[in-house]
């Protein structure tokens, strides 16, 4: 757990320096502890340390844990979801990173019990390696899913290159920013769009500088279990 407090206090100290950059309040920026690469009691140790937002990809890894940890965590899907593993975890999360298709809506609504808070993936820097829709789809994506009554788009999703170019990370941050308040201006009641999920371990300071609402940290911050073991082995 002292792993976790200690990159939890460098990371407020850098989330408070970006703030003051930008302008912005910290108490803007919600962190996603994303527990993929990690174990259930490292999630645990997680909560302990006061991170109530845990990040999983995977429907095995999220529902593993939250059969340990129930409704004492918001639950996060960050990962791509495949059509066919909706119904597994539909009713167990309470957001949908990934939005990015209408095949996808349809299963989301036909088997969700209840509203779900989704984020509509976007591929600003149009990698083809990236899951997402070009920024030019987004806004007729978005009006298709008034169709969807268990749908709320209350943002949008994108990752930056892997890159040490800060630069283009910047841009494709103020390219989703841009989109971001373009379709929060229409005023869509099942679209709000007020939430920008950018920003990961190697890049969340640049996307508070340019609007994220929620950013997600894996490995700076609870570190990587499955890494640690292997090079253990060696």
């Amino acid at each position: 757990m002292t792993l976790i407090i200690n990159n939890l206090k460098d990371i407020q100290k850098n989330i408070q320096v970006a703030c003051q950059r930008a302008g912005r309040e910290v108490s803007d920026i919600t962190i996603i502890a994303v527990t993929k690469q990690v174990s259930t009691e490292r999630a645990i140790e997680a909560l302990d340390a006061g991170l109530t937002h845990l990040g999983e990809n995977r429907p095995e890894g999220l529902l593993e844990k939250r059969e340990t940890i129930e409704d004492h965590a918001t639950w996060h899907y960050i990962g791509s979801m495949q059509t066919r593993k909706v119904r597994k975890v539909i009713d167990q999360i309470d957001y949908l990173h990934s939005l990015d298709r209408i095949s996808l809506a349809e299963e989301i609504d036909k088997r969700a019990n209840q509203t779900v808070n989704c984020f509509v993936q976007v591929n600003v820097s149009a990698e083809e390696a990236k899951h997402g829709l070009s920024p030019e789809e987004v806004l007729t994506f978005i009006e298709q899913l008034s169709n969807f009554p268990h749908i709320r788009v209350v943002g949008l999703m994108t990752m930056a290159p892997n890159t040490e170019d800060q630069e283009l990370i910047r841009s494709v941050f103020k390219g989703l920013k841009k989109l971001q308040l373009e379709i929060a201006s229409k005023g869509y009641e099942y679209a709000p769009c007020t939430e920008l999920s950018m920003g990961m371990s190697n890049d969340y300071e640049i996307a508070i500088e340019e609007g994220a609402t929620f950013i997600r940290i894996g490995t700076a911050l609870v570190g990587n279990e499955r890494r640690d073991s292997n090079e253990g082995e060696r």
